[in-house]
């Protein structure tokens, strides 16, 4: 796998960098950018590469689709409505030419002001000098965030151009941008970008986002103006003025959110990473309802969960302000989930909000669970009439397989996460770009390939060694299980967010009767019947309402043999969250010392899919799936493809992981359950 070339300051000094490295900096190269670090000064983690790889890929991507889509309705002449029909049309010329009069008098008193537009970079720049000099503020960062403070005429103004009726070169705005990596990556690598504000709070950090634009030069010192200002306050004061918004804090963006929805200009795109995987996942629900609005559950589902909840959050942000979302694609990746939106104004579609949300309720006893719409819309007389929600969407008031209680959770996203068009095209452009130009290109291509082949409208999964440890049964193969459920009449697939995914349209009665005629053809465990009046034993009390067919399907395959392309590839030692600026890293123990002696022990320490008797004691982060879902037992058919997917809570369980193993493998017992990888805790 390819990985970020890191070298030191001399090293540096000896190539054609334009500047000289200050002392006790190192020069570290991703993609085609360059950035000067030293020690945890200014938040860099290198473990976030394949969130930058895609998050690159998908802003191309994007612009040639908007694009796209400006010339056909050039073409076509289609109008904003979207050539919607009926009653309203009647007035629509009037309102168009008073609209398009009211612009016109917003970019001529613009222009009288003298302000200029923000997508041509000399008046911006007289724009900003003129701001700085105004205020009585850092002259400037600030003055940059004032430059692109949109016009009292609205959102419209700010897309302006002097003397050309033609749209502006697309402008984009990172809003936690740190050391400035991810915007010099964007000013490199995606030419059709025009500007980017790059912002942050820390004065630190801009400056040495000023540092590192300086060491790149070209179309980086061009394209990207450093702001040091309020994320939320640099939004706020330019309504509608971005085409491409990317947030991604250390933690929640939840306080973010309503300021990103109302930056986004109408179709624009709003990037979006949630590192908070504890709160999302269940383990601090309380915090995760505080910034989402939304009660997790901690199931094995949680992964994909937590897609879900910001999913939920940021569409009832929109909106407010007679906005809607539509995911082009939500990934749960490592420790954190990435989420790709496009932001529409639609006072039409957001009637429809609350039929795209669902409340979750999840039997305590085992691991059934049913989605119940917030929402619902019906067809009474020509006319679309929005009402509550039926529910509950059980049969009983108590579990029908267990008799147990509910668990209540969400309201959660329950519509496609994936625009499948658009992860086919990410897909062709890993292919073609390969890791010379996507360090992390077989990674991100795996967790593609594993959401094209979901289905869209199932939200959540069963984790297959779940339920079967649920009747303590040994689990039968992934494809074997897969295709009873297909055989029966049910769609299924399963989820990039777990290798053990079973992703199926089947009523929880007929997984369980699955269940069922598994455990009776190969023997029930004595443990799981002991006690009549366990889960496990009532769940196997009951008669099968069918009779499951094992028998492979095609359909239900998870990939061909002549499919070698992994979905879920192993990451490095100490590939996770990452202390904040400006405290000890201790995540990274020799990577923070520079000791190559202490790298090179953790190159040669015992890899996790050694095999063995015993097990260590370590409980560490996973690398594809980590720290919130609850352990489950591995059967022999899934045991490689469950160690790609480790179960840690964060940091302190990666540290205990690593010693767990060592000392499994001193003592010659074999894999360890523990995990040295980043789980996915609280932070990048």
């Amino acid at each position: 796998m390819a990985d970020n070339a890191t070298r030191d300051g001399t090293a540096a000094a000896a190539g054609t960098d334009p500047i000289a490295i200050p002392e006790g900096y190192k020069v570290l190269q991703e993609g085609r950018a360059k950035i000067l670090q030293k020690g945890n000064d200014v938040f860099y983690n290198e473990a976030q590469v394949t969130n930058r790889d895609l998050s690159v890929a998908a802003l191309k991507l994007f612009l040639r689709r908007r694009e796209a889509e400006r010339a056909n309705r050039g073409a076509g002449g289609a109008g904003k409505g979207g050539g919607k029909k009926g009653k309203k049309e009647k007035g629509a010329p009037q309102q168009q030419q008073q609209q398009q009069q009211q612009q016109e008098q917003a970019k001529e008193e613009e222009l009288q002001q003298g302000e200029g537009a923000p997508g041509a970079e000399e008046a911006a720049g007289a724009a900003a000098a003129a701001a700085a000099a105004s205020q009585d503020t850092d002259a400037g960062p600030q003055g940059a965030a004032d430059s692109g403070a949109a016009a009292p005429g609205g959102p419209s103004a700010p897309r302006a151009t002097s003397g050309s009726r033609q749209p502006a070169r697309p402008r984009l705005l990172e809003g936690l941008a740190a050391t400035g990596l991810r915007s010099i990556r964007y000013a490199l690598e995606v030419s059709e970008l025009g500007s980017i504000d790059a912002n942050d709070l820390d004065p630190g950090a801009a400056v040495a986002m000023r540092r590192n634009i300086d060491l790149n030069g070209g179309a980086a010192a061009a394209k990207i103006r450093p702001v040091c200002a309020d994320a939320r306050m640099t939004m706020l004061q330019n309504p509608g003025a971005y085409d491409i918004v990317d947030l991604d804090p250390y933690g929640t963006p939840g306080f973010l959110l309503d300021s990103a929805v109302q930056a986004v200009a109408d179709g624009g795109l709003l990037m979006v990473t949630a590192t908070d995987m504890s709160n999302l996942c269940g383990n601090n629900s309380t915090a995760c309802f505080a910034n989402y609005g939304s009660y997790p559950v901690h199931r094995p589902y949680c992964h994909e969960m937590a897609l879900r909840i910001v999913l939920a959050c940021i569409e009832t942000h929109a909106a407010r302000y007679k906005r809607h979302v539509e995911p082009l694609l939500c990934l749960s990746i490592d420790f954190y989930v990435r989420l790709f939106l496009r932001v529409r104004v639609s006072p039409a579609a957001v009637k429809d909000t609350s039929t795209r949300l669902a409340h979750l309720w999840q039997s305590s006893g085992c691991d059934s669970f049913w989605l119940q719409p917030v929402g619902q819309k019906r067809v009474q007389n020509g006319s679309n009439k929005h009402l509550p929600g039926n529910g509950p969407p059980m049969e009983s008031v108590r579990c029908p397989e267990t008799g147990s209680g509910y668990l209540m959770g969400g309201p959660i996203w329950s519509g496609p996460l994936h625009d499948q068009a658009f992860v086919q095209e990410l897909l062709t452009e890993f292919d073609e770009g390969g890791t010379a130009r996507y360090a992390q290109a077989v990674k991100v291509r795996g967790y593609l390939l594993s959401a094209a082949a979901e289905l869209p409208d199932v939200p959540l999964y069963y984790n297959l060694h779940d339920i079967m440890q649920r009747v303590r049964a040994t689990p039968p193969k992934t494809d074997v299980f897969r295709s009873a459920l297909v055989h029966a009449g049910y769609r299924v697939s399963g989820s990039h967010a777990c290798p053990l995914a079973i992703k199926t349209d089947a009523p929880p009665s007929v997984v369980w009767d699955v269940v069922r005629c598994w455990v009776r053809k190969n023997g029930v465990s004595a443990a799981a019947v002991r006690d009549p009046e366990s889960y496990s034993a009532k769940l196997l009390a009951k008669e099968p309402s069918i009779e499951a067919n094992f028998a492979l399907v095609s359909s239900a395959i998870t990939r061909r043999k002549e499919d070698k392309a992994p979905r879920f590839v192993q990451n490095p030692a100490y590939w996770g969250p990452k202390s904040r600026h400006g405290r000890p890293d201790q995540t990274r123990p020799q990577q923070q010392e520079g000791d190559a002696a202490a790298a090179g022990a953790a190159a040669a320490a015992p890899a996790r899919g050694q095999k063995g008797k015993g097990r260590g004691k370590g409980k560490g982060g996973g690398g594809e799936q980590s720290g919130a879902a609850p352990p489950a037992e591995k059967g022999d058919a899934e045991m490689e493809a469950a160690d790609a997917a480790g179960e840690g809570e964060g940091a302190e369980g990666r540290k205990r992981g690593a010693e767990g193993e060592t000392t499994a493998a001193a003592a010659g017992e074999g894999k360890p359950r523990g995990r040295q990888e980043g789980g996915k805790g609280g932070g990048r």
